[in-house]
């Protein structure tokens, strides 16, 4: 811990540390600095964490409210696998919304140094304020649904009654045509089969008169013939029984399949039991009013560190942050010019001279320079050699072409 004209800051601690860490502050330079600018920055990564948290809650509760085992609204009782897959994915998504934080944090600017965020500087953050409030938006909507879930769950059984109702109106609705028409054909067969029957009592009491008179006994061809149309009379009452029993048969069935499907009314009622449904009733019980303001409290919470860091007036570490950039292109050998020249756009451009970069080239392209003039010096002093030779030995020099010349394919 560094001492300055006897002033010495408190010693941090582990959790002002890790919110150093959060928001990205370079901790070697923050302890340099006063214990204001130590809470600062632990505020910063303080409510990225809790973002983090909150986004973790929300991910977690959302994903377990899709895929848990779906039944009455007011059903009490946890499932156990959905409930593990449901933290694992809280987790990963608290993890992912933190390093989202962290990075639109880090990467915002510190503004111009003043308290007021310019124009420039508001244009500028724009891209990194639609992002924190997406993110703000998908951590407080499953929030606001476990803020309402005692309403909500009320809401919700009315309505998954009210769709069981519906649902069996429908089915009966649709049933009923072939309903209405068996059962007035059933009955057009119980009339017919009991006027056959009363009409075959009467034939047979006519066969009994006939058979038993005083003038004539047994059976004549009057009793034949009542005999006769009794007999297929009888066939006619077999016909209908037979017409039916197939119609209640087929009535029978049509009654049990209304009943199977009437059996699956909570089946389709326990869709209702969803994310989107509750989202919907937690916007219909709470009022579009309170809904924004929950909304929108996610929101600041998720932008004030941008909009503070624009606000944020120059301090000790943001100084011994900038001289430490300035050390390292330094040591690097990166010079910059700032506003050196008009880019043609009103904009004034920056000039980067990599002085480093620049010395290794000139003398990767010295060195190669002096490679061309060591080849050429060796090609003429080799060129002046083999002449001398030609002029002290013409003909051996001649007969050596000749050969070469003998040797090559015709």
């Amino acid at each position: 811990m560094s001492t300055t004209n006897g002033y010495q800051a408190a010693r941090p601690g582990f959790f002002m540390r890790m919110f150093w860490k959060a928001c990205g502050a370079d901790r070697a330079i923050l302890e340099k600095c006063d214990y204001r600018e130590h809470v600062k920055y632990a505020c910063l990564g303080g409510i990225v964490v809790a973002t983090g948290l909150m986004a973790g809650l929300a991910g977690g509760y959302a994903f377990y409210t899709i895929f848990e085992p779906k039944g009455s609204a007011l059903a009490t009782g946890v499932d156990t696998n959905t409930l593990l897959i449901s933290l694992c994915f809280g987790v990963v998504w608290g993890m992912m919304i933190f390093n989202l934080d962290r990075f639109i944090v880090t990467s915002t600017g510190q503004g111009d140094g003043s308290e007021k965020i310019t124009r420039e500087e508001f244009v500028g953050a724009i891209p990194r304020i639609v992002m924190g409030v997406i993110i703000a938006i998908t951590i407080s909507k499953p929030l606001e649904i476990r803020i309402f879930k005692s309403e909500i769950d009320v809401a919700l059984e009315q309505e998954q009654l009210e769709k069981q109702s519906e649902f069996i109106d429908k089915i009966d609705d649709m049933y009923y045509p072939d309903i209405q028409l068996l059962e007035k054909k059933q009955e057009e067969l119980k009339i017919a089969q009991k006027e056959k029957r009363e009409r075959f009592v009467e034939l047979e009491n006519e066969k009994i008169i006939e058979i038993t008179r005083s003038d004539r006994r047994g059976e004549g061809p009057i009793a034949e013939s009542i005999q006769r149309q009794m007999d297929r009379l009888d066939e006619e009452i077999k016909v209908k029984e037979l017409e039916q029993n197939s119609v209640d048969h087929e009535l029978s069935a049509i009654r049990a399949e209304i009943e199977e499907k009437k059996e699956n009314k909570e089946l389709i009622s326990n869709g209702l039991d969803g994310l989107l449904e509750r989202i919907k009733l937690s916007h219909e019980i709470a009022g579009w009013v309170i809904s924004l303001f929950i909304t929108l409290l996610f929101v600041a919470i998720e932008l004030t560190p941008i909009f503070f860091k624009l606000m944020l007036i120059k301090s000790p570490y943001d100084f011994l942050s900038d001289n430490q950039k300035e050390l390292i292109k330094a040591n690097a050998g990166i010079e910059i010019q700032y506003n050196f020249y008009d880019a043609g756009d009103g904009r004034e451009r920056d000039l980067v001279i990599f002085h480093e970069a620049t010395r290794q080239l000139n003398e990767e392209i010295k060195l190669t320079q002096a490679q061309k003039e060591l080849n050429d010096y060796i090609i003429s002093k080799w060129l002046e050699r083999e002449k001398k030779k030609v002029d002290n030995d013409l003909d051996h020099y001649i007969n050596i072409s000749n050969g070469e010349l003998s040797q090559r394919p015709g």
